[in-house]
């Protein structure tokens, strides 16, 4: 069982190589979006984000819902979510501390995504 749930995280992370996937699901983190919506978000065409979102659905990490011609987008589990954020928290500590830093945009952005995760569990 063990191996199984591991080559399922190393797939699910290989899902996560493309850095448009990261930013669907940083997207998706505040509720769900049509593919349009996601589409414009990422400044790419609607194929290529369909491309994109219809991986993920594969893998089973967003899940849909259609309201008349519209698909909709949501994250099949908040901790997806939690998960790609630490990463991302994680990264930006050792760039820091390597004397990079970061934008203040994305400091910004961290900083609003803690206030909603400490929101959500209360």
């Amino acid at each position: 069982m063990k191996k199984k749930i591991l080559e399922f995280q190393a797939e699910v992370c290989k899902t996560f190589s493309n850095y448009k996937r990261l930013e669907v699901i940083n997207l998706l983190k505040d509720g769900e979006l049509t593919a349009s919506d996601i589409a414009q978000a990422l400044a790419t065409t609607k194929a290529n984000t369909s491309q994109h979102l219809a991986v993920m659905r594969m893998r089973g990490l967003l899940r849909t819902r259609r309201e008349g011609t519209n698909i909709y987008y949501r994250i099949a589990n908040e901790k997806l979510a939690h998960a790609c954020h630490l990463m991302r928290d994680a990264l930006a500590q050792i760039t820091e501390s390597e004397g990079e830093g970061l934008h203040e945009d994305r400091l910004l952005e961290n900083a609003r995504f803690r206030n909603v995760s400490s929101v959500a569990k209360d």
